[in-house]
């Protein structure tokens, strides 16, 4: 039975709505026990805001065994908001807090961070096995004080994980990113030969929790038609080349780099298994091209499984109820997957 911690993300958001959804609509994955980490009083006006006959069941404590039929557990964060004209952080009961929908608050970022602080001390203390992230919303996030770039950078930090990447899967892709929420501008300078070989690592160790034991790996190029022989750049021959040409030395079935405007049509024929991209658009407009509404993103490299939507907080429909939950659904079903995988030999 995997444990599951599932974050509600930004309150303010679609995070609230889509786990009701996702776990209201029938298991989205077998052996699992879901555990929603939130306020209990914003998880259960969200159910009554859909008219959900789902019973929510507040805990205290992540239970052994099944879950209770016809039940969602809900087990609370502390909160802290940075209430006073000085920036001073004062605890408040997460009951006291009111959210609006739609719209970005600084209490909603807070609680959005205390309850990723309260999934990730779970899971390290080995009461959870894995998380699944709802959206946070970043101008939320560090208006209570967030200094990250996003979910992921955090959770490397909570973790202290050093090699780290993220992997977006979905519509038969599984693409990393060798750089994630930095300007394109910049990409050329962050592209390191020692880089891109840490995540061909981290991909040659995390592609066999999906059941590929030798996984095989293409590699975008950063410039048009993977430079053309140096005719629109020079980073593939100078920096991405040597760095698989070290991987291959480590046994690491990698290849590239490959012009990117072909690469993810020849993973989908089948010729390889993972891709990694060189920059975030890169890599996340075929994903989310194929897998709008179900894609999935991972962690790689954190000491459990991570899996989260591959969306927004919806800002723009929260509270009207149309929220679509499948790629929280798809996002369950695979950290069961993963982890199982995890937890067994690897060859």
């Amino acid at each position: 039975m995997v444990r599951l911690a599932i974050t509600m993300g930004d309150p303010a958001g679609i995070g609230p709505e889509i786990i009701i959804k996702a776990l209201s609509e029938g298991a989205p994955a077998t052996d699992c026990l879901p555990v929603v980490i939130a306020p209990y009083h914003l998880m259960k006006q969200q159910a009554e805001r859909l008219k959900c006959a789902v019973s929510l069941k507040r805990i205290e404590e992540i239970p052994e065994g099944p879950p209770p039929p016809a039940a969602i557990l809900i087990l609370e964060p502390s909160c802290s908001v940075r209430t006073g004209a000085n920036g001073d952080s004062n605890n408040i009961a997460p009951s006291g807090l009111k959210i609006i929908p739609g719209r970005i608050q600084k209490e909603a970022g807070a609680i959005a961070k205390a309850c990723i602080d309260k999934a990730v001390h779970l899971t390290l203390e080995g009461n959870c096995d894995a998380i699944c992230t709802a959206p946070i919303h970043k101008e939320a996030m560090h208006a209570a004080g967030f200094a990250f770039p996003g979910h992921t950078e955090y959770l490397a930090h909570l973790t202290g994980a050093k090699r780290f990447a993220m992997l977006l899967c979905g519509g038969g892709l599984r693409v990393a990113l060798a750089t994630i929420h930095s300007p394109l501008k910049d990409v050329p300078e962050l592209i390191t030969e020692d880089g891109i070989l840490e995540k061909l690592r981290l991909l040659h160790e995390f592609i066999p929790y999906f059941g590929i034991p030798r996984p095989r790996i293409g590699v975008c190029g950063i410039n048009p038609h993977a430079g053309e022989g140096g005719m629109f750049g020079d980073e593939e021959s100078r920096i991405i080349r040597p760095a698989i040409e070290k991987a291959r030395l480590e046994g690491i079935d990698s290849d590239g780099p490959l012009p990117a405007d072909t690469l993810f049509h020849r993973m989908l024929k089948g010729d390889f298994d993972a891709i990694l991209a060189m920059y975030h658009d890169q890599g996340l407009i075929p994903v989310k091209t194929l897998a709008f509404h179900d894609g999935v993103n991972v962690t790689m490299g954190l000491p459990f499984i991570r899996t989260s939507v591959d969306h927004g907080t919806g800002f723009d429909i929260a509270g009207k109820g149309v929220a679509s939950p499948e790629s929280l659904k798809a996002a369950i079903r695979l950290a069961v997957l993963l982890t199982k995988n995890r937890m067994k030999p690897q060859p």
